[in-house]
């Protein structure tokens, strides 16, 4: 995680912007890619300033929240986009408790030195989020930093794109999911030994395990996948369920790589998910689970091809 604790990265001033940006989509790109331009016009570092746990993770521990990203997926994510700097600060009730004034006098002021903070009108801030952007331009007369606001649609459509992605996740519409983030929704795992079934039936897979239980999961089904490993573009199928024909509970992650014949157990490794073929099902014999295999392989690489043009 980045933490500051002074200012001196930040002596000429810094232009801020603000949030949670989970799944860092097409609404966040949009906002951060505002960011940068308007402090390289300004000359000033430009700095996304998020929070780690979640907010609801610390306040309310009992709710079992489902994240687009990691916190290490996020930090990857934001720094494509040009950034001078990300700053993550870690969420504890202690911060939380922070007044309005201590937050922007110690975080805002002291350790970013802002000059200008670009925000939601819908942003609120401080102990038990009592204060509003109207109060921010205030703390900027104070302490001579400007707030532009982000348009009211602009707010909407981050708010709106968030909420239709989890729930195209949660349906399985991968389709809807991908084109609200502008790029393949990715899970990121370590490779662990599972029961071996996939070898039985001539395709054998790679266990994913994914440490974040906040990590959101896409529906139990069948999906095409692409990957990288040592350089070179990989593609696969990937089940995401509980293995019904084996009578298994526990939801597991495997993926059949295509045309890779290497032991990847403890490497971490990204699946980006491209495409959803069908529900996973509970077959009466293995045989029939085996010829629905061929058939998932087939419609994947017809996939892919199509993929590639």
């Amino acid at each position: 995680m980045s933490t500051v604790s002074t200012n001196s990265s930040f002596k000429n001033g810094s232009i801020i912007t603000i949030g949670t940006f989970d799944g860092v989509h097409i609404g966040h790109q949009k906002i951060i890619e505002h960011l940068v331009k308007t402090g390289q016009e300004k000359e000033l570092t430009s700095v996304v300033l998020t929070f780690f746990p979640h907010p609801r993770m610390v306040l309310q521990p009992d709710f079992k929240i489902q994240l687009l990203h990691t916190i290490n997926e996020r930090q990857a994510m934001l720094t494509k986009f040009g950034l001078d700097k990300l700053v993550v600060k870690e969420f504890t009730k202690a911060f939380a408790s922070l007044s309005a004034g201590d937050y922007v006098q110690q975080i805002l002021v002291e350790e970013l030195n802002a000059k200008h903070i670009i925000i939601g009108y819908d942003h609120h801030f401080g102990k038990n989020r009592t204060a509003n952007i109207e109060d921010l331009r205030g703390y900027g007369a104070i302490f001579d930093f400007s707030v532009e606001e982000i348009s009211a649609q602009d707010v909407q459509d981050v708010a709106v794109s968030s909420t239709k992605i989890r729930q195209a996740l949660t349906e399985g519409d991968i389709h809807t999911a991908n084109t609200y983030l502008g790029y393949p929704y990715f899970l990121t795992g370590i490779v662990i030994k599972g029961k071996g079934i996939g070898k039985t039936l001539s395709f054998p897979t790679a266990n994913i395990h994914i440490e974040q239980d906040y990590k959101l999961i896409p529906k139990n089904g069948v999906y095409v996948v692409k990957s990288s490993y040592h350089g070179k573009t990989i593609f696969g199928m990937m089940n995401i369920g509980t293995n019904p024909t084996f009578n298994e509970h526990k939801q597991s992650i495997e993926v059949h790589f295509f045309d890779l014949n290497t032991n990847l157990y403890d490497a971490t490794i990204k699946i980006e998910v491209l495409h959803r073929l069908r529900d996973e099902q509970k077959f009466v014999s293995v045989s029939l689970l085996k010829d629905q295999l061929k058939i998932d392989e087939q419609q994947s690489k017809a996939y892919i091809d199509m993929y590639h043009e």
